[in-house]
C-alpha cells in the first residue's frame, strides 16, 4: 500500500502518519527545531509582533460595540469618550498598527522558517549522500524521496504556518474567554457550556471522517499504480490479451473509491448539518438571551454586538485547535523520520571541494587475503569463504565463476562499499584500513554492466570522472573510449542531453561515455563488472577496443560470464560457492583437462561453434 502511494505521487500532507504524542517523542522531534538556534532573534521579535497582532484584534469588538453605544448617545467605557468619530479613529490607528505588525510577523517567521528548512535540507541529503551502501540495500529510493518532500513540506508548513497559528488562537482563545465573561457573565455561562459539546463533536467526527478519506485515497493511489504498472509493462499485456482483465481490475479499484468516497460524503453532510444546526442554535440562542437581557437594560445593545462577536473569535479559535493539533502530529512524525537520517551514522569520506586531492597513491597491487563476509543485513549467509589472491600492479586479474558466487561482491569490496568480516583487503601491501576512504575510491574506477548516465549533457556525464577538467581533455578521453565520432553525430554534439539514465543512448554508446569517464578519472586500479555482456557483435567490438584502452598500465580487475572476454588475463580466479575453486592463467586452467573454468569455456565454445 505504501508503494502505490509513493508511486502515485500522492505527498499530501493529510497521508502522513499522526502518531501519538508522548514526552519522549516531543522531545526527540523538537530537536529538528534546533535549527532556528540561529534565528532566534528574529523569532522572538516575530513572536513579539504576533502576540501584539492577535492583541490588537480583541479590541475591535470592544471599539464596535461602544461605536454602536456612542451612536445612542451612551458612553461604554469610561476610559472611551461617547464620540463615534473619536472612537472611528482610534479603530484606524489600531488597524494601521495591527497590518503594519501582522506584515512583519508573516516576513520574519517565513523567512526564518525558509532558511532553517533550507538547512535541514542541506543537511539532510548530505548525509544521505555519504552514508554507505548497506542502507540504500535496505530502503526504497521512493521513500528517501518522500522524506526530502512530503516529510521536509509538512515541518515547512508547521514553521511557516501552524506554530504562529497555534500561539494566535492560544491568545485569542485565552483572553476571548476572559473578555466574554467581563462583558456579560450571564451569556459567556450559556455560550460556554455549548461550545464545549461542538468541539468534542467536531474532534470526533472529524477524525471519521478524515480516515475514511484516508481510505479512499489509498484506493486511488491503488487505481494509479495499476495504471502506471499496465502502461509500463503495456507490451506483456497486449502479449497476453490482458486488456480486459486490467481493465477490469482498474474498474474495480475506482469502484471501490467510488464507494468510499460516497460514504464519506454521507457522513460529511450529516457533520455539516449537525455543525450548522449547533453554531447557527448558538447564535440565535446567544442574540435571544441577549435581546432579552437588552431590554431588562441588564446590557447595552453595543455590549451585544461587542459580546457576539468575541464569541465568534472564541468559537473560531476552539474550532481550529483540532486541525492545528493534527497538524503537530503529523509534524513530529515527519521530524522522527528525517531525524532518523540525520541520526544514521555516515562513512568516514572526506565532502569538500578539495576531496579529489590524493594523499596516500595507490599503485595498483591489491591483495586479498582470506577475506569472508556476509551482509550486514543477512550475517548468517556467508557470500565470500576464505578468499585470497593477489594482483601486481598494473595486471589484469580476471574473476569467473556461476551467477551469484559472490564475484560482484568483491568488486564491492574493493571500491569499499563494504568491509570484510573476516580476513583483510590490502592496497600495495597495506592494510585498507591505513588509507582514507576518499582516497581509496578516488583511485578505483568501476565500469558496470548496466551504466548509469545523469540525465544532463554528454559533456557533464564523462566530466564527472574529472569535475575540473577542460574541453579538451573531455574530448581526449571521449576519443579514446571509442566514442568522440558517435558523439559528434548528434547535431548537438558533446552538449547532447542524454536523457534520463542515459535513455536516449544505446548500450554500446553508454558503455563507452562510462569508459570516457573512467578514463578521465585515470585510476589505479580498474573494475569491469560485465562489462560487455549485453551488447550485440559490433557494440561489443568497439568497447572492446575502448576497454583495451582503458586497462593499459593499470590493475584491472575482470568479472566475466563471456570467457573469450579473459583469455588474455594475467591471472584468472575460478570463484565457485564464495569460494576460490581454482587459479591460473588460461593456459594452465585449460591444460588440467577438468574444473569448472576448462567446462565453462569448453561449454560456450561448443555453443559458439553451433551458431
Amino acid at each position: 500500500m505504501a508503494r502505490a502511494r509513493l508511486n502515485s505521487g500522492n505527498t499530501q500532507s493529510e497521508d502522513l502518519p499522526k502518531p501519538k504524542i508522548s514526552k519522549e517523542l516531543l522531545k526527540r522531534a523538537l530537536k529538528i527545531f534546533s535549527y532556528l538556534r540561529p534565528y532566534r532573534g528574529k523569532f522572538i521579535l516575530g513572536m513579539l509582533f504576533l502576540t501584539l497582532s492577535s492583541l490588537t484584534m480583541l479590541t475591535f469588538p470592544a471599539l464596535l460595540g461602544s461605536m454602536i453605544d456612542a451612536a445612542q448617545g451612551r458612553q461604554t467605557y469610561p476610559w472611551l469618550p461617547a464620540d463615534v468619530l473619536y472612537i472611528g479613529g482610534i479603530s484606524m490607528a489600531i488597524l494601521l498598527f495591527q497590518s503594519i505588525v501582522s506584515f512583519g510577523r508573516i516576513r520574519l517567521f517565513v523567512e526564518i522558517a525558509e532558511k532553517a528548512l533550507s538547512s535541514i535540507r542541506k543537511d539532510t541529503y548530505h548525509k544521505l549522500i555519504t552514508l554507505p551502501v548497506e542502507f540504500f540495500a535496505n530502503r526504497r529510493v521512493g521513500e528517501l524521496n518522500s522524506r526530502l518532500s512530503a516529510d521536509l513540506a509538512q515541518i515547512q508548513d508547521t514553521l511557516t504556518t501552524t506554530l504562529a497559528e497555534m500561539l494566535r488562537q492560544t491568545i485569542s482563545l485565552a483572553f476571548g474567554v476572559c473578555l466574554l465573561v467581563f462583558v456579560c457573565p450571564k451569556l459567556a455561562l450559556m455560550n460556554l457550556s455549548i461550545l464545549p459539546i461542538i468541539v468534542v463533536a467536531a474532534m470526533i467526527f472529524g477524525r471519521f471522517i478524515r480516515n475514511l478519506s484516508r481510505q479512499a485515497q489509498d484506493q486511488l493511489a491503488d487505481s494509479n499504480s495499476i495504471v502506471q504498472e499496465t502502461l509500463l509493462g503495456i507490451s506483456n499485456v497486449k502479449a497476453f490479451v490482458n486488456e480486459y482483465y486490467e481493465a477490469k481490475r482498474y474498474s474495480n479499484k475506482l469502484d471501490a473509491v467510488v464507494s468510499l468516497a460516497v460514504k464519506g460524503a454521507t457522513y460529511r453532510g450529516m457533520f455539516a448539518s449537525f455543525i450548522i444546526f449547533c453554531i447557527f442554535g448558538a447564535v440565535i440562542s446567544v442574540i435571544w438571551y441577549g435581546a432579552s437581557l437588552v431590554s431588562t437594560g441588564e446590557i447595552s445593545v453595543g455590549d451585544l454586538t461587542t459580546y457576539i462577536l468575541y464569541s465568534m473569535f472564541v468559537a473560531g479559535s476552539m474550532g481550529s485547535f483540532p486541525e492545528l493539533y493534527a497538524n503537530i502530529q503529523r509534524t513530529i512524525g515527519a521530524s522522527e523520520r528525517v531525524l532518523e537520517i540525520l541520526d544514521e551514522e555516515q562513512e568516514a569520506i572526506i565532502i569538500s571541494e578539495n576531496n579529489k586531492e590524493i594523499e596516500q597513491p595507490i599503485l595498483g597491487s591489491l591483495t586479498f587475503n582470506h577475506v569472508g563476509f556476509s551482509y550486514p543485513s543477512r550475517p548468517d549467509l556467508p557470500i565470500l569463504k576464505d578468499i585470497s589472491f593477489h594482483v601486481e600492479a598494473g595486471k589484469k586479474l580476471a574473476l569467473v565463476g556461476p551467477s551469484g558466487t559472490g564475484k560482484s561482491t568483491i568488486a564491492a569490496l574493493i571500491l569499499q562499499f563494504y568491509k570484510p568480516s573476516d580476513g583483510s583487503l590490502l592496497y600495495d601491501g597495506k592494510e585498507s584500513s591505513q588509507f582514507s576512504l576518499t582516497d581509496i575510491r578516488n583511485q578505483v574506477a568501476i565500469v558496470p554492466q548496466d551504466v548509469l548516465l545523469f540525465g544532463g549533457t554528454i559533456r557533464e556525464n564523462i566530466g564527472y570522472g574529472k569535475l575540473d577538467a577542460d574541453a579538451e581533455d573531455i574530448v581526449k578521453a571521449a576519443k579514446r573510449a571509442n566514442a568522440h565520432d558517435f558523439i559528434m553525430a548528434f547535431p548537438q554534439g558533446y552538449d547532447t542531453v542524454v536523457g534520463e539514465r542515459g535513455i536516449k543512448l544505446s548500450g554500446g554508446q553508454r558503455q563507452r561515455i562510462a569508459i570516457a569517464r573512467a578514463l578521465l578519472k585515470d585510476p589505479a586500479i580498474l573494475i569491469l563488472d560485465e562489462a560487455t555482456s549485453s551488447l550485440d557483435s559490433e557494440s561489443e567490438r568497439l568497447v572492446q577496443l575502448a576497454l583495451k584502452e582503458l586497462m593499459r598500465d593499470r590493475t584491472s580487475v575482470i568479472i566475466a560470464h563471456r570467457l573469450s572476454t579473459v583469455k588474455n588475463a594475467d591471472q584468472i580466479v575460478v570463484v565457485e560457492n564464495g569460494k576460490v575453486s581454482d587459479m591460473g592463467n588460461h593456459v594452465e586452467l585449460m591444460s588440467k583437462g577438468s574444473g569448472l573454468y576448462h567446462h565453462l569455456y569448453s561449454l560456450q565454445s561448443a555453443q559458439k561453434a553451433e551458431n
